[in-house]
């Protein structure tokens, strides 16, 4: 049922979103210097991240682009806040795995 929302919303932000400027995740992916980037799949990205991320957790992951030691001091954190994003982060990645890779 989780896949089916997130699906149906993926789907509906695709149709908005494909004449949009690029968000901060697809411009700092793009920009990351990654050869898999794209501008097909950070765009991918973008979109699970529009669907499944508020504003303020969407900034913190285009910031794991430009300095992964982020994620990682984040994963490693014992903060509370940090766990519950971790997880969510989590979650957030499974979803790009299942939708943006090909």
């Amino acid at each position: 049922m989780k896949h089916l929302v997130i699906a149906c919303v993926l789907s509906s932000t695709v149709l908005t979103s494909q004449s949009a400027q690029a968000g901060g995740i697809q411009k700092a992916c793009l920009s990351a210097d990654r050869s898999a980037a794209s501008r097909s799949l950070c765009g991918c990205i973008e979109d699970v991240a529009s669907a499944m991320l508020n504003r303020k957790e969407q900034t913190r992951v285009a910031k794991f682009f430009k300095d992964p030691h982020q994620s990682q001091s984040t994963r490693q954190s014992d903060r509370a806040s940090d766990e519950r994003f971790w997880q969510k982060y989590k979650q957030f990645g499974q979803a790009v795995r299942t939708y943006c890779e090909s």
